[in-house]
């Protein structure tokens, strides 16, 4: 019995030990997921949705860490707070790699550079000119772009700013406010992380830049890699905090594994571009002002509605100056009214001058990334200039032809005999066979010319000579 016992206790203490054997070398030779997203272009919202949701991927699937391979020229303020957010408040650490050479990471990019767990460049990249820029000429901003005027001196004794804002234009105050703000945010970040929060006020206040090799000197990044390979050689053992605890980042064996944006992502980010928001928004208000006018179309209409509200959602996101929305909407109006006022072009030509000038001021707010394409208004010009010269040339010629229907479109007809006759007979007008009448004789096909209109018998003349036998006439 007591040996039977000690068997049974060998043979658990046998198994507990395989399956500590086993975990250990599933620990020791397992495989390190190492994630890997791209932040390229303009910052919209559906490249917010992008990121975050590859943060959550990454803490989903207990990575090892997440890789933003960035090149930005900026962009809009909530989508760039929303990334950073998620960056602060993520359980695994997030490394944001500017590259390839040449690459950029300016104005909002540098705030989502200096919020990352670990800050990396490629060299021949740069950084910086994170100043607030102005939308809408009030108080909305969004990183990026020279300093404002009045910006580069911003008084920090509160007696001083008392006294300015006294005197200081709303405009002037709030772009002081705002700028200010920019700054305790962005020196936030950098001293989160131990990184030069001078140099980032510099950024903000008079929009500094820097190469990676000058970062790299001022502490304002933690490291430069030739590439990929070289980044994830140096990340490893690397020491950060997340979440103010130590970390270090353990990637050996990595498995680089690259996250691109779903279908949702790729059309929200296509829609929400300038000029695809300015087409939708011509197509719909076309559509729907066609089938105001010719009601029972439908067509039109279902495409018109579909497209505004797709514009709608563009709108919504894009940085928009609504006096050039306006300038639009009336740049329309004219064009479509030219079908029904006799100008000869005068509204349409107007209407084409406010559209241009609209599509300009629309979009003319300085973001990087969010302005318009001076050949996409050229080209946009050329279209509507072509379909008003089509629809100008299509009402001259409706006005020469005349009456089309009615008494007026009969009378000074030119028809053909269909029979010899004096006094009576029928000649054939506009593919019609109608009952004549004349005081002369007329010849079989010989043209006539109707003089009036007596209930639906014609008084006519003969002019010209008789033809050859038409055979499309009747017999």
């Amino acid at each position: 019995m007591f040996f039977a016992v000690i068997i049974a206790a060998m043979k658990k203490l046998s198994l507990l030990m395989l399956l500590s054997a086993l975990g250990w070398s599933q620990y020791v030779h397992g495989e390190t997921l190492l994630l890997e997203v791209d932040l390229e272009g303009a910052l919209g919202v559906a490249t917010a949705e992008y990121i975050i949701g590859a943060i959550d991927e990454a803490q989903e699937r207990d990575a090892a860490a997440l890789i933003i391979r960035m090149d930005t020229p900026g962009g809009l303020d909530a989508p760039m707070r929303d990334i950073i957010q998620s960056i602060l408040a993520s359980k695994v650490p997030v490394v944001t790699y500017v590259s390839p050479g040449g690459a950029r990471a300016d104005s909002a990019g540098t705030y989502i550079l200096l919020a990352s767990h670990v800050a990396a460049m490629a060299p021949t990249t740069h950084l910086g000119a994170a100043t607030p820029v102005s939308m809408m000429g009030g108080g909305d901003f969004s990183p990026g772009g020279p300093a404002e005027p009045g910006d580069e001196e911003t008084d920090k004794n509160e007696n001083a700013d008392k006294a300015d804002s006294k005197t200081a234009p709303e405009s002037t105050a709030m772009e002081r406010k705002v700028l200010n703000d920019a700054i305790s945010y962005i020196r936030g970040l950098a001293e989160a992380h131990g990184r030069n929060s001078e140099w980032a006020e510099e950024a903000v206040r008079s929009a500094a830049t820097l190469t990676a090799r000058e970062a790299l000197d001022q502490n304002v990044i933690d490291l430069i890699a030739e590439d990929q390979d070289a980044l994830i050689e140096s990340l490893n053992g690397r020491e950060v905090l997340i979440n103010n605890q130590p970390f270090v980042i353990n990637i050996e064996n990595a498995t680089v594994e690259k996250i691109e944006p779903n279908w949702r992502q790729k059309i929200l980010n296509t829609i929400a571009s300038p000029e695809i928001a300015i087409l939708l928004l011509l197509i719909g208000l076309y559509g729907l002002l066609f089938e105001g006018y010719n009601p029972g179309a439908i067509l039109p209409g279902v495409a018109g509605v579909i497209c505004l509200l797709v514009a709608a959602y563009a709108l919504q996101v894009l940085p928009v100056n609504y006096a050039g929305l306006a300038l639009i909407l009336v740049g329309v109006i004219l064009i479509v009214a030219e079908v029904f006022v006799p100008s000869f072009g005068v509204l349409g030509i107007g209407g084409i001058i406010a559209i241009v000038f609209g599509s300009i001021m629309m979009f003319d707010s300085g973001i990087p990334g969010f302005g318009i394409s001076i050949t996409f208004v050229v080209g946009m010009a050329l279209i509507s200039g072509s379909f008003l010269f089509w629809l100008v040339s299509f009402l001259i010629k409706l006005r020469r032809r005349g009456p089309v229907s009615g008494q007026e479109s009969v009378i000074d007809g030119i028809g053909v005999a269909v029979e010899s006759f004096t006094g009576s007979g029928h000649v054939w007008l506009d593919s019609e066979s109608w009952a004549a009448s004349s005081s002369v004789k007329i010849e079989k096909n010989q043209q006539v010319k109707v003089l009036a209109m007596n209930g639906l018998v014609l008084d006519v003349e003969p002019i010209g000579e008789p033809q050859p036998d038409d055979p499309e006439l009747p017999t």
